[in-house]
């Protein structure tokens, strides 16, 4: 069975984190996505939160599996039995990291390949963080994510301006 995993903070999950999804889907038998924790990001969910908004998102895929990770990529892979990582690139920025991230994660383990998936061109500018950042100015997202992540990232943001 070919696994892959395609990693992620995905706070929130966009259109462009579900074309890849998709489109990764079809490259394996089974594609797990990793959650993942990430202590230079402050997330505006929980990772409980962003495994359901993944998992909700992700439930017509039939080859999907969503499983959160705290450890070093190259390790949740070999633990998932993985013989893949998918990545997205949407710019030449993104090449530039993944790039480097693949040769290092080649280090790490070279029986483990990193495939790249480009986004969609009308997918190519959204960002998790941009969504955010329009979000808090009260700009609408809906082009962006789901209605239901929109209404749950707008429902958050006001909650936290409420609190501050």
């Amino acid at each position: 069975m070919r696994i892959g995993v395609y990693p992620g903070t995905f706070d929130p999950i966009t259109l462009g984190h579900m074309d890849i999804i998709a489109r990764g889907a079809k490259l394996v038998d089974k594609l797990i996505i990793g959650v993942a924790t990430n202590p230079s990001k402050s997330p505006l969910f929980t990772l409980d939160e962003r495994v359901a908004h993944v998992r909700r998102e992700t439930a017509g895929i039939g080859n999907v599996d969503v499983v959160s990770f705290d450890a070093l990529l190259m390790h949740f892979a070999e633990a998932q039995g993985a013989s893949m990582i998918v990545r997205g690139l949407r710019a030449v920025a993104d090449f530039e990291y993944e790039f480097q991230m693949a040769g290092m994660n080649q280090q790490l383990n070279a029986e483990i390949e990193t495939v790249f998936l480009m986004a969609d061109v009308a997918l190519q500018p959204i960002a998790s963080r941009l969504v955010k950042e329009i979000a808090s100015y009260g700009g609408t997202i809906d082009k962006f994510v789901s209605p239901a992540i929109a209404a749950e990232v707008t429902a958050r943001i006001a909650a936290n301006k409420g609190r501050g």
